[in-house]
């Protein structure tokens, strides 16, 4: 029996952890922002099919979670960067892991 609530405890652990990174693009939007500060066009353009209106709700969503920072300078025109918060870079050792596995991964599957 405490195996099993032990299993369970775990198991909403890995529960919380994919919603906060759920679909197809937030992990890759994390990785984007591991090299440091970027703007809205500069995320865009990096995480290649990704539309603006999905892009901007992703990032909101990342912010909820507390993964991102989006930081408004006071300029003309307002400049808007995002970061990945502390809490986001605790991912990084995941986001290495998964590139890694990726990569052995499309070795095995594809041959390339």
């Amino acid at each position: 029996m405490l195996i099993q609530e032990d299993c369970s405890k775990a198991m909403l652990s890995i529960k919380d952890a994919l919603e906060a990174v759920d679909g197809r693009w937030k992990l890759l939007i994390l990785y984007s922002l591991c090299s440091g500060p970027k703007r809205f066009k500069e995320i865009s353009r990096e995480v290649d099919g990704i539309t603006d209106k999905t892009l901007s709700k992703e990032l909101k969503n990342l912010q909820a979670n507390k993964l991102v920072n989006r930081e408004v300078h006071d300029t003309f025109p307002p400049t808007v960067e995002y970061t990945m918060t502390a809490h986001g870079m605790s991912l990084r050792k995941v986001l290495y892991e998964l590139w890694s596995w990726g990569l052995s991964h499309r070795q095995e599957v594809i041959g390339k």
